[in-house]
């Protein structure tokens, strides 16, 4: 399952896993941006091909506009996954 929160700072917080199942939810949040935002990934465990998928939709249509996608405190497992898909290049990625 996973949860889509919007703390105090204005950051989109993920908890849980995002993957296919999650996709129509997380889509239903991410399609409304149209500014630079960041997300936190502390508690999130997983992330599949289809939770990329709906972050490299949102990356492309915010860079279109001068934005984009800064994403933080990412675990070891899903910063690896950045990195071996080539998304690290695409993504702002803070340690």
């Amino acid at each position: 399952m996973l949860t889509i929160e919007m703390n105090e700072n204005g950051h989109i917080v993920l908890a849980g896993r995002f993957d296919a199942s999650q996709v129509a939810k997380a889509k239903g949040v991410f399609e409304q941006l149209n500014t630079s935002v960041t997300v936190d990934f502390r508690d999130l465990e997983y992330i599949s091909s289809a939770g990329l998928g709906v972050l490299l939709f949102t990356q492309k249509k915010l860079r279109e506009t001068g934005g984009g996608l800064k994403l933080i405190n990412m675990n070891g497992h899903i910063k690896d996954v950045f990195r071996y898909a080539g998304f690290n290049t695409i993504f702002e990625i803070v340690e």
